[in-house]
């Protein structure tokens, strides 16, 4: 199983047959490889980090492959790290009847990365005698291959470890399972891409109530500016709409088995508009049955003219 492809790696995490299951796990040193083993483990893989990859071909031999679930990791501290040969061994393995194999990249933004190094004041593999940025730079060009051909790519520089290891747990303890695990966020598209999701619902053609005074410093959470979005001509039959979709769409992802579902609100700063919507549509999941998980990456970010842009 090679190049990014969604079907594979679905039907890789809700594998129920026989086979060996094999995932390649590797990243960008700092951004929660070893947070994803452990939760691996914890899940019932059996893991194996940092093992040379010119010994791996032998480690998943046919005659002693048995059926179960192992997880190997390696990045730019592993032995005889070739990208290239990585990918071809990946490509030959997925030739065999006996194994599902998936790779899984696990990546974050540089500015992340150094914050975290800072933090830690560790040293980067690849940094040990300069500046921690070069050596995230060198890293990223040394794994961009493996990057561009994972099955799954997780981007956790707006995650933190409690994040990650949820979303691990939703990954690969859910597969084959009946039960949809929704998480519902709001987030502010000028302050960073929109995260990951399966729906992503831009609310910017709402009215803003960053520009009314007295809600300018409240937010989405709060009666008054959630009075003022519903009090929007438009917000009524738009977002009938879209809970509409979400309601038949839900049970299509679940009859194909899919495990897990992130639906994502998005307006300019992320603290009013996206945040009450988000809001709103897991109270009405909940009463349809749902346990909906809210997550709001910039509600506790300070109201700024300069974010919101121009006043309408």
């Amino acid at each position: 199983m090679t190049g990014n492809s969604q079907q594979d790696s679905e039907s890789f995490l809700q594998d129920k047959s026989q086979k060996q299951r094999l995932l390649l796990l590797t990243g960008l040193s700092g951004a929660g490889k070893s947070t994803a083993l452990d939760v691996l483990e914890d899940l019932g893989w059996e893991v194996i980090d940092n093992f040379p990859t010119r010994l791996l071909e032998g480690l998943v031999s046919g005659s002693d492959t048995q059926p179960g679930m192992l997880a190997i990791g390696f990045d730019s501290r592993t032995r005889g790290l070739v990208p290239a040969e990585i990918l071809a061994l990946t490509e030959r393995f997925s030739e065999r009847d006996d194994l599902e194999v998936a790779t899984l990249f696990i990546d974050c933004g540089t500015e992340e990365l150094e914050r975290r190094y800072n933090e830690t004041r560790r040293r980067h593999p690849m940094a040990q005698d300069r500046p921690v940025k070069d050596g995230i730079r060198a890293e990223r060009e040394l794994l961009d291959p493996l990057r561009q051909a994972a099955d799954i790519l997780i981007e956790t520089t707006t995650l933190n470890s409690n994040d990650l290891q949820a979303h691990i747990r939703k990954m690969f303890s859910g597969a084959g399972s009946a039960e949809l695990t929704l998480t519902v966020s709001s987030f502010g598209f000028a302050r960073g891409m929109a995260p990951l999701a399966d729906l992503v619902f831009d609310m910017r053609f709402l009215d803003n109530p960053h520009w009314v005074p007295e809600l300018k410093e409240q937010t989405g959470l709060d009666q008054q500016v959630q009075d003022h979005i519903r009090s929007d001509p438009a917000f009524r039959a738009a977002f009938g709409d879209i809970e509409a979709l979400v309601a038949k769409l839900l049970p299509l992802y679940q009859a194909q088995g899919k495990g897990y579902v992130h639906v994502a609100f998005g307006c300019t700063g992320g603290r009013h508009r996206s945040v009450f919507c988000a809001e709103h549509l897991a109270e009405g999941l909940r009463g349809a049955g749902f346990s909906p998980t809210v997550r709001h990456r910039n509600l506790g970010s300070r109201a700024a003219n300069a974010i919101e842009g121009e006043a309408q």
